[in-house]
């Protein structure tokens, strides 16, 4: 069983960056993806980055340009470097993982509890 664990979230301007981080348990071994979602303030859960074990890399329309997913193998962490953030982007995120796939909330096999990020 793969336990996520999220941090880095809080409280910033618009346009201020943010990085966030996901610390993986072991037995990543299964693992083929990981990825960030996002859950706005009354809405539904939705992909914001995945990476899968290929190096394939897919964002979001939304923030393409502002937001980089990557990932420490040696330390079985991913991060999520977000730039010139905006209002919109306001959420509960949450780090994610998938034994095949990553690209919607019902293939994930894994989550973290989420780390709140608040722009204003």
């Amino acid at each position: 069983h793969v336990q996520l664990v999220e941090s880095g979230g809080g409280s910033v301007q618009a346009g201020e960056s943010q990085t966030l981080t996901c610390a993986a348990s072991e037995h990543t071994y299964s693992i083929y993806c990981m990825a960030w979602f996002r859950q706005p303030p009354g809405k539904e859960r939705e992909g914001v980055a995945e990476l899968t074990r290929d190096g394939d890399i897919y964002y979001a329309d939304s923030v393409k340009g502002r937001f980089a997913i990557s990932r420490d193998n040696a330390k079985d962490t991913l991060y999520l470097d977000m730039r010139n953030l905006r209002p919109e982007d306001t959420a509960l995120y949450y780090c994610a993982a998938g034994r095949a796939d990553c690209n919607r909330v019902d293939r994930v096999n894994y989550w973290g509890e989420g780390t709140q990020v608040t722009v204003s």
